[in-house]
């Protein structure tokens, strides 16, 4: 019977000793992100990243465009109409 008790005992101990550092290292990491430091990293990620894909976008416009301008200068000849 007291092998049983020392036993779940430990047990016990363990997972609230593994619960409070799993839950302290959670909330200082959450803590961490509302710094200012943290927003600011953050926040140059995001701008980072919005610039990055609106550069994309205006670089394959710009190509879908020249490629539309190229097909459109084109003699007709080259397309005759169907």
């Amino acid at each position: 019977m007291i092998p049983k008790r020392v036993f779940w005992l430990g047990v016990g101990y363990t997972a609230g000793i593994g619960s409070s550092w799993y839950a302290a290292r959670k909330v200082k990491a959450a803590a961490r992100r509302y710094t200012p430091e943290g927003l600011g990293d953050r926040l140059t990620d995001t701008v980072t990243g919005i610039s990055r894909d609106v550069k994309a976008a205006v670089t394959e416009g710009r190509t879908a465009m020249r490629e539309r301008e190229a097909e459109l200068r084109r003699p007709r000849a080259a397309n005759p109409p169907a």
